[in-house]
């Protein structure tokens, strides 16, 4: 069944991309990579699916971000007091543009602290959408380079 295998592949992506933006301990990358190899979905689809579940798991950053704040100071919270104080200042300082590095490593931190800065939605999630979605082009860009 060679439709079941696509979108078994493409919900395996997504599923991969939207843990990979969230506290989960996911690789979003080697299911990437992996699948652009075989070569059995086009390079486009697999961009556009792995951009919407990093952004999706972004955008579940985001609303924790909205209610964090809740539950700062209690025994169980994992940033101390200073620690949020601390990446609320650097926000401050820095802006939405940070979101543009919501791609990087530790990056999802942004996306949290957007929320918790009250960032307007569609500004997060232009800039979120520009980053993710870059990242995957620029990882099948190099896939493809590196698989000549």
């Amino acid at each position: 069944m060679p439709g079941f295998d696509l979108i078994a592949q493409s919900v395996t992506l997504f599923a991969a991309a939207f843990g990979a933006a969230t506290v989960l301990p996911f690789q979003s990358e080697v299911v990437f990579v992996a699948l652009q190899l075989a070569g059995d979905i086009g390079t486009g689809w697999l961009i556009v699916v792995a951009s919407t579940g990093n952004v999706l798991g972004a955008v579940v950053n985001y609303v924790l971000g909205r209610w964090v704040e809740h539950f700062r100071g209690r025994r169980w919270f994992p940033a101390s007091a200073r620690q949020l104080d601390r990446a609320q200042a650097w926000y401050a300082r820095w802006g939405v543009w940070t979101l543009l590095l919501s791609w990087a490593p530790l990056g999802d931190g942004f996306t949290v602290v957007a929320g918790m800065m009250r960032t307007p939605v569609w500004i997060f999630l232009a800039l979120v959408t520009i980053a993710k979605t870059g990242r995957y082009a620029a990882l099948a860009w190099a896939t493809a380079a590196a698989a000549g």
